[in-house]
């Protein structure tokens, strides 16, 4: 009976199996059989090799021929079943011949099935494949340490032929393990203890070695175990190698007492003294495998703790996410307000400011009425001229007579009368342009459009504010403008119109103050000439922008500032009142000339805009205001004004007033 190969599912990967066969002959024919049936087959010649080549990858079943060179299968499986990685590899044993016990002692060194060479080659594919289904999800994942043999390490070199190192160590080897020899203490590297991959897991030491003392190296490698403890690995075994009779006298004392896990006389047989090494390796790693399961059961535990943890965190983030929302929301429905207030304390300022400005408003406009009345006589009687001297042309000259004295002069005093008629037409023009003007004006101040952004021509604005503060300066005052920055400006309207305006207006009150108090004084000069001229100066720059100016804005190191600057030479701030001069309804104004909201008003305005706002003492007296806002080139550059959406959409295009350039 033939059993044919079994198809391999797909996609599934093929049972890798190590064959472990001295013979060339024989491996290449079990080789060529298992690869004939599915397997993939790796070959290695001796015990020695097979476990070396654990440290590659660990196989999914081992066949071993149990007389191999040097490390027999039996011993080969005995170190397979000591390490926590192989220990539940399958190890399918093969022999030749059929000596007796020879089945037993392969199962008992730890193989799980032992079939002859000559069995039937299918037997042994069944039996193989049966091993496999028994040993399907036990076997070690990818992850899963290397395997590594343990580790012996043996200290002396004299004594009886049955301790002899070069004896224990061959013995030692034959059975899987990797042995270390040190003829002296001094040849021990203790350090290497504190290292897991490095240390041994077994220490054989000679007590009665005529070279050093045994029983005080004990104690100095138990005081190193206690380190190991305390490091959290688990610590090698001593076992101590004695004299005869001495195991059962006061040496066995000494011994226990400095450490010693076991003691073995000299008279014992090396199969025993092997199985006593064997005892403590695998107390040893079986402590090393509890620990390792340990720790991962308490990677475990901390991964769910770790995992509870984070999902009592999302609840929680949730939560404040929540409040914080409901908290944004309030907090915009508060912003809303203030704005609501804000816009009504601006127009508080404007009504309390209104009487002033229809004074003035109506000074300006009563001068050009007053202008054309003047002349529209004039303009009159000179047309009435021109009519008469065309009546009296028309009377005295003839087809055919020549140009008289007379009529030349007529035709010359003709055309000297429309010269100055059309001069006058042209003040007349300028009048109205200023009517014209001034009503524009008056409609942009007048806006309730401040709280929107849009584009700014600041000359044109700080001329129209002037405009309306002309009635204000008299002839005691005098303008000096210094515009350096760039005409556009993104900003609220009411930047201009109310901030700077009522700091322009406050510094002519100041000015004016000072003018009637020296005016005031007694014996001093009441003529014109000798009062003290009033001077204010407005001027315009950029700036780098400070820090706290951009703290709050992205990319803000190459930024500038808009910056505004008005200088009087009044009398100044005092300097207990400089850090007040923003509260609100605080004014130095006498009762009815001031409402105290100005300055308070200008100060949200500028805030609003991110900016700041100082009063500082002017260099030769007199006050300086500051105001510095960002400035955004990228929107200065948008479409003109009366385009943009942000400005008011029936507002009358304003051109410059006349003597925009000249000192107010």
């Amino acid at each position: 009976m033939t059993a044919p190969p079994q198809p391999a599912q797909q996609q599934a990967p093929q049972p890798t199996l190590l064959l472990v066969e001295d013979s060339d002959t024989q491996a290449l024919r079990i080789r060529r059989m298992l690869e004939g049936h599915g397997f993939t087959v790796s070959r290695v010649a001796s015990g020695e090799a097979a476990l070396d080549s654990l440290d590659a990858r660990i196989p999914d079943l081992v066949v071993a021929d149990y007389h191999l060179p040097g490390m027999n299968g039996g011993q080969m499986a005995r170190q397979l079943r000591m390490s926590p990685v192989t220990r539940m590899i399958p190890v399918l044993m093969l022999t030749e011949g059929g000596e007796p016990g020879l089945e037993r002692e392969g199962l008992e060194s730890g193989a799980d099935a032992y079939v002859p060479k000559s069995a039937d080659p299918d037997l042994i594919v069944f039996r193989i494949r049966a091993l496999l289904r028994e040993g399907a999800g036990t076997g070690p994942r990818d992850d899963s340490p290397l395997f590594r043999r343990a580790r012996i390490l043996v200290v002396g070199g004299d004594g009886a032929p049955g301790r002899d190192v070069a004896s224990l160590a061959a013995l030692m080897r034959s059975d899987g393990h990797d042995v270390m020899v040190a003829p002296h203490p001094s040849a021990v590297d203790r350090q290497s203890w504190l290292d897991a991959a490095r240390g041994p897991d077994c220490v054989v030491v000679d007590l009665v070695s005529g070279r050093f003392d045994g029983i005080a190296f004990c104690r100095e490698l138990d005081d190193l175990r206690q380190k190991i403890v305390v490091g959290g690995a688990v610590p090698p075994r001593i076992l101590g190698l004695s004299g005869g009779q001495a195991a059962r006298g006061a040496l066995s004392a000494r011994a226990f007492e400095a450490g010693v896990d076991d003691l073995v006389s000299d008279d014992v047989e090396p199969e025993m003294l092997a199985l006593r090494i064997r005892a403590l390796l695998r107390r040893k790693l079986l402590q090393d495998e509890a620990r390792r399961i340990d720790h991962e059961r308490q990677a475990r535990e901390i991964a769910v703790e770790t995992a509870r943890a984070e999902a009592a965190a999302i609840a929680s983030k949730a939560s404040l996410a929540g409040a914080l929302e409901q908290a944004n929301t309030e907090l915009a429905a508060a912003n809303r307000k203030l704005i609501e207030t804000q816009s009504k304390l601006v127009q508080t300022a404007k009504m309390a400011s209104l009487g002033e400005l229809v004074a003035g408003i109506a000074h300006e406009i009563n001068n050009p009425l007053a202008f054309i009345l003047a002349h529209k006589d004039t303009v009159a009687r000179l047309l009435a001229q021109v009519i008469d001297a065309e009546k009296d042309a028309a009377e005295n000259d003839r087809p055919g007579d020549g140009a008289s004295p007379a009529a030349t002069s007529a035709a010359a005093e003709r055309r000297a009368a429309l010269a100055k008629c059309r001069d006058r037409v042209e003040s007349m023009n300028l009048g109205l342009r200023r009517i014209q003007n001034l009503v524009v004006n008056l409609r942009k101040f007048s806006r309730l459009d401040e709280g929107q952004f849009q584009v700014i021509d600041v000359p044109e604005a700080l001329e129209t504010v002037l405009a309306l503060l002309t009635q204000k300066f008299g002839g005691h005052i005098a303008v000096e403008r210094n515009y350096r920055a760039p005409d556009r400006l993104y900003c609220q309207s009411a930047l201009l119109n109310q901030v700077i305006m009522n700091i322009i207006s406050n510094a002519a009150d100041a000015i004016l103050s000072m003018t009637d108090q020296s005016a005031a004084t007694p014996g001093a000069p009441t003529s014109a000439a000798s009062m003290p001229a009033g001077l204010i100066s407005i001027g315009t720059e950029l700036r780098a922008a400070s820090d706290r100016q951009n703290g709050d804005r992205q990319n803000g190191g190459d930024r500038q500032t808009y910056v505004f600057t008005i200088r009087d030479n009044g009398p100044g701030i005092p300097p207990d009142m400089k850090e007040r001069v923003f509260e609100p309804f605080f004014t130095t104004k006498p009762v009815g000339a001031g409402t105290g909201l100005g300055l308070a008003i200008a100060y949200g305005v500028v805030q609003a805009h991110h900016g700041t706002i100082t009063a500082t003492d002017a260099p030769g007296g007199g006050t300086l205001f500051t105001v510095a806002v960002p400035w955004q080139p990228e929107l200065a550059a948008l479409p003109d004004p009366g385009t943009h959406p942000g400005t008011h959409p029936g507002a009358m295009p304003s051109p410059r007033p006349v003597g925009a350039g000249a000192p107010a």
